[in-house]
């Protein structure tokens, strides 16, 4: 009967689709388990003859929720990489509420430039209004940078990377004293990934500044109008200066702190405190 034929075939797009469903959790299974099973640290010095584009590649085909991090040159250099390596990429960005126009400028182009949407994350309004209201809207000058940070860069990076199994990073060795040792690839010491677990992939590590520039130009990738008017490494407005001839591009950057003081949360080692 037509009844009999009806319920026949609901319960055969049922199965078929708790079988699919099966597939995918599966699958989900099969990708987390690689993630936690792989040595990062052999797998940091096999990428050691690895071109950028591969790290690249490599990082969103092995993670599901991964994101290339975008605010400097080096960035929008991830950017054009994960074009040419031609598969799905996605962006985000930190909005601190202090950045320079130019910078602003910049989202804009890159997005048009590349046809994407920048995911963009922002500080928490009432974290923000307390620091303000309490302590102005300079306070860094007078106590250091970390505490701003803290509330306009570090807590929304974090909250944006608990969705995440992975980022990728711009950050090169030879940026900064904190940086030389820094790993093609590494477990983050610092934040924690959708499961706990967050891999963290630095494809420029060991590309020097030059290097950076000169593909830069050569592919007609968009970039910061401040760097013609001598900025190197930019962040907030507040805290970034030009550089003089000579001058290590992080000199720019909190110049009233030591060179060991000069990261903003973002790339820094896991402490015991």
């Amino acid at each position: 009967s037509k009844a009999t034929v009806s319920v026949l075939y609901c319960i055969l797009i049922f199965k078929k689709k708790m079988s699919i469903r099966r597939a995918l959790q599966s699958t989900t299974r099969m990708t987390s388990m690689k993630r936690f099973n792989t040595d990062y640290a052999a797998l940091a010095k096999d990428m050691e003859g690895w071109k950028p584009v591969d790290i690249v590649k490599k990082a969103f085909t092995d993670h599901k929720e991964v994101c290339i991090s975008f605010s400097g040159a080096e960035d929008v250099l991830l950017i054009e990489l994960a074009r040419q390596a031609g598969v799905p990429f996605r962006v985000f960005s930190l909005d601190t509420g202090r950045l320079h126009g130019e910078t602003y400028q910049l989202f804009q182009a890159v997005e048009d430039h590349y046809k994407i949407k920048i995911e963009y994350t922002f500080p928490d309004s009432e974290q923000t209004q307390d620091l303000v209201q309490s302590k102005g809207m300079f306070s860094f000058y007078n106590d250091g940078h970390a505490e701003c940070c803290g509330v306009r860069k570090v807590g929304p990076l974090k909250k944006k990377l608990s969705t995440l199994d992975a980022w990728i990073t711009g950050v090169r060795q030879d940026q900064s004293v904190t940086r030389t040792n820094l790993p093609l690839v590494q477990q983050d010491p610092v934040f924690k990934g959708v499961d706990g677990t967050l891999i963290k992939y630095n494809p420029l590590a060991n590309v020097t500044k030059e290097e950076v520039w000169a593909t830069i130009r050569a592919n007609g990738v968009p970039y910061n109008a401040l760097h013609a008017k001598g900025f190197v490494s930019i962040g907030c407005e507040p805290c970034t200066r030009p550089t003089l001839p000579g001058q290590h591009e992080r000199e720019g950057r909190w110049w009233w702190e030591s060179a060991a003081e000069k990261e903003c949360g973002l790339h820094q080692k896991k402490t015991d405190h």
